[in-house]
Parts: structure tokens; sequence; C-alpha cells
């Protein structure tokens, strides 16, 4: 009898291990924690970076004389895809609707404001400014080019190689552009210009020209200024170029435009260097 009671306490003894292990085993497996699933990739498709060459350099062109005729030559340089700035004369017969068809375009609008000069010259005699003028006639000239021409952002001069020596007449324009809050630009048609200096002094933008595109009017030599004004955008950052409504200069900026921008360079309102 002994040997029976030993032989069923060793298979209880066995029995009970191997209730003990399972149950080992069943808590480990809960214990293990379940790796997250990978996220699915993005099927959207990722902004591919443009890449845009720097500017070699910033151009701002003025064009002058506009409203002495409504032309193919006028409509021509409202048809360039560029940022151009236009110098309207005030007093002629398309003076108004010229400024007002290029700013309706986006473009830039100026007033070419006509100033005394040390030669003779004739026209615009009812805006031209005088050294001799009074400060009220001065201003009552410029508020006559406002109402003609509302919607100017500045102002550059017509010849006016005296004028633009005279510290006295050149305060009285400041003070009235200070008022309006518009810019000044100098042709440079002296060397001994105060423009700018007396601009400065008085708080309003400016700038002066760097190069005359067509002083003379052969095609070659337009290509050439309008290349060595590149040279100077190059070397600056910024250039100021004037050429005048003529048909050799519109031909020349349709040709050259285009090529410019596919250089590298950027043309500008000449609002954007003004200081």
């Amino acid at each position: 009898m002994p040997p029976k009671d030993t032989g069923w306490k060793w298979a209880t003894f066995i029995l009970g291990c191997a209730v003990i292990v399972l149950s080992i085993l069943v808590l480990r497996k809960e214990r293990t924690p379940t790796p997250p699933l990978p996220k699915p990739e993005s099927t959207e498709e990722q902004p591919v970076p443009v890449r845009r060459p720097p500017s070699l350099g910033e151009i701002a062109i003025i064009i002058d004389d506009f409203g002495y005729r409504d032309d193919a030559v006028s409509q021509g340089f409202l048809e360039l895809k560029v940022p151009l700035t236009f110098a309207v004369i005030p007093g002629h017969r398309y003076s108004r609707s010229f400024a007002e068809a290029a700013n309706r375009k986006g473009f830039e609008v100026i007033a070419h404001m006509p100033m005394e000069t040390h030669g003779k010259v004739r026209g615009e005699e009812d805006y031209r400014l005088l050294t001799s003028m009074s400060a009220t006639a001065i201003r009552q000239r410029l508020e006559k080019v406002i109402r003609e021409l509302p919607f100017i952002a500045g102002m550059n001069n017509h010849q006016g190689s005296k004028a633009t020596e005279d510290r006295r007449l050149m305060r009285e324009v400041a003070a009235f552009l200070k008022a309006k809050g518009l810019f000044f630009i100098d042709s440079r048609t002296t060397a001994k210009s105060v423009v700018e200096d007396v601009m400065h002094q008085e708080g309003v933008p400016t700038g002066h020209r760097s190069v005359f595109l067509d002083n003379d009017a052969d095609p070659d030599l337009v290509r050439h200024q309008v290349r060595e004004l590149a040279r100077l955008a190059q070397k600056y950052g910024f250039v100021i170029g004037i050429g005048h409504a003529r048909p050799n200069t519109l031909l020349v900026l349709q040709e050259e435009i285009p090529r410019l921008e596919q250089e590298g360079y950027r043309f500008v309102y000449v609002s954007r260097g003004v200081g």
C-alpha cells in the first residue's frame, strides 16, 4: 500500500509544476507589447523647391518725353512686359491720356517737370520752373501738374540745368514733394546739380540718372548704352537709366530686355531704389 501513495504524490507534484509553468508562459505573453504598425508612406506629392538664380542687378529705366504724341512708338512702350517708369511732360495734348493709359497698365508714372536751363528753349511756358519765381509761383505751378497728373509717384527734371543748380528753388520743390509723399529723380543735366543734397536735407526720397541711353539715336549706340547700364547694375546692385520715347530706343529695348532678363538682371520701377 505505501508505494501507491508515493506514486500518487509524484503525479500530483508533476501536474502542479506543469500548471505553474503554463501560467508563467501565458502571463509573459500577455505582458509582451505588440510592436506598433509602421506608418503608411504619404501619397501626397511633395512640392519641389524652385531654384531662382540670384539677380545680377536691378535696372530701373525711365522713359522721358511722353505727352507730345499718341502713336505706334508710345503704344509700343505700353506693350513692354517689364516694370518701367514713364515720365510725362505736363501741358501737352496727350499728356493726361497717355499717363492714364500707362497707369491702367500698371506702369509707374512720374511728371517730367520742365525747368529752367542755361540755354534758351521754347515750350511748356505755363509749367516751367524758373529761378526768378517766388515760392508762391513755384508751388502754384507744381499744384497745376498734380491736378493734371494726379496719380504720379514722383518727378524728374526736364532740362533744368540752371534750375537744378539753384538751392532756393529746389528747396521749394522739395518741400512740396515731401508734403505730397513724392520722390525726385535728378536727370543730371548739369555737373553742378544740388538736387540730391537738397532732397536729402529735406527728407525727400531721391536718386539720380547714371546713364543716358539714347543721346545718339543710332541703334548700336543705344544698345551699347543699355549694356553699360547692365554692367553698372551688376557692379552696384541698382542703377537708373534714362531713355526717350523714340523709335530706335523702343526697338533696342524690345530686343535687349528679354536677353537681360535671361542673363539674370531684374527690371524694377525707379521708386524701388530711391532713398
